[in-house]
């Protein structure tokens, strides 16, 4: 969240902000009722100070005219005292849709076209045979089964069979395993059903409300491992010591696609369920800038080990999200489908979501608390590399060998057929 002292400091450039993300927030609004509710505050601290007055003034037994103005100076003050309550509550709950300027050094655009491209590692495969999608490469191997999924819940849900299940367990255990063992992540296990008020101290709420799956007595399915693990730490105060803090959790993830109508509706792509493993990081302010560089070449980790051509995109601010501060993305080749597939998102927040959820760190014993810095990124999202490395290893005569990286997870099986 955008502190108020911020906006009222500097509005231009939280306007110039919304408007480089392309987002319609509610800059002027805000500052009118904080404008409206620092004289109320005025107001009603002065009729406190004479209430106050009144009372000092006062020798014995008050009069009846006496008694008739205390009570109608307390009156006032409890109607100034709600109005005041009923402004400041509004601007807190419009600064939740104010969007986190991006960092200066992200580049100006309006769309995916002004994404810049910083490096690429691989090379993309090439056949002596026309090469299949995924899903057709699926269907035939008989590992998934889109029809049975409709049948039991409806369009983009997925059933994996046989060795299609058990390769999809193999590369979460890989993810997480490489997380864990060789870039020094905890793994947490975290709930899958959230309260409302971690998703809003994550900023996937209010703006995003459409795109979550709620239920009946306000908790939310998850849409990433981001919400409750960044939440983890809400509403406490860290030992600078400990920092940076690192993380890592597998978990079902569950979004609507409430603005995705008609995009990639075939095969194993855009999922109303489906399985990821998340990085996330609480860092010192100082640190995050270079924490998102180390986040992203941990995720960028899994792809190599895995011999799948990747490409690292820097977003620009329009093709950024709400909360992001500075963010990455990875995209692995998928030479049936012949296009890139984002299979990361690496992002630094600031101080965006640590405001929201009220996460901070103590540098040393006697200094005064901090907001953390949050970082997260995808490491990996599971349907889409499993797309790309099903395409990427795809043989002529329909089979799929299986990375080197995944066979140990695949009880020494090196091919799919």
């Amino acid at each position: 969240m955008i502190p108020l002292q911020r906006l009222r400091d500097d509005p231009d450039a939280i306007r110039e902000g919304a408007r480089l993300k392309g987002e319609d927030a509610p800059i002027d609004e805000i500052l009118e009722l904080d404008t409206r509710a620092r004289r109320r505050r005025g107001e009603v601290e002065s009729l406190r100070a004479e209430r106050k007055r009144a009372s000092s003034a006062m020798r014995g037994a008050p009069s009846e005219e006496q008694r008739r103005s205390l009570a109608e100076l307390k009156q006032r003050i409890h109607q100034g005292e709600a109005d005041l309550g009923s402004l400041e509550t509004r601007v807190d709950e419009l600064l939740l849709y104010v969007p986190n300027p991006p960092h200066e050094s992200v580049p100006h655009g309006s769309s995916d076209a002004d994404n810049v491209e910083v490096r690429a590692w691989g090379t993309q495969a090439e056949f002596g045979f026309t090469a299949r999608p995924h899903h057709e490469i699926g269907e035939r191997l008989g590992i998934f089964d889109f029809e049975r999924a409709a049948k039991i819940s409806g369009a983009r849900f997925a059933v994996l069979r046989g060795a299609g299940a058990r390769l999809q367990r193999a590369l979460i255990s890989l993810f997480v395993d490489i997380a864990t063992a060789e870039h020094g992540y905890t793994e947490i296990a975290p709930p899958y059903l959230v309260r409302r008020e971690c998703m809003i101290g994550a900023g996937n709420l209010p703006k995003f409300e459409d795109d979550a799956y709620h239920t009946e007595d306000d908790l939310f399915l998850i849409p990433t491992a981001e919400v409750p693990v960044t939440n983890l730490y809400r509403e406490e105060i860290l030992d600078g010591a400990d920092l940076p803090i690192a993380h890592v959790a597998f978990t079902p993830c569950w979004r609507r696609e409430a603005g995705a109508a008609g995009k990639d509706t075939r095969g194993y792509i855009r999922l109303h369920q489906f399985d990821k493993v998340e990085m996330v990081r609480f860092t010192t302010p100082e640190r995050s800038l270079d924490e998102l560089e180390l986040i992203t070449a941990h995720a960028e980790t899994v792809l190599q080990r895995l011999g799948i051509a990747y490409r690292v995109l820097l977003m620009c601010s329009g093709d950024m999200g709400f909360a992001q501060w500075k963010k990455y993305d990875i995209e692995a080749w998928a030479p049936g489908m012949r296009r890139w597939l984002e299979v990361s998102s690496c992002s630094v927040f600031g101080d965006f979501q640590a405001r929201r959820a009220g996460i901070r760190f103590r540098p040393a014993a006697a200094e005064r608390p901090q907001f953390v810095h949050t970082l997260n990124g995808s490491g990996l999202a599971v349907p889409r590399t499993l797309s790309a490395l099903l395409e990427t290893y795809q043989q002529a005569d329909g089979s799929v060998l299986i990375p080197a990286a995944l066979q140990p997870y695949m009880g020494g099986v090196d091919r799919v057929g």
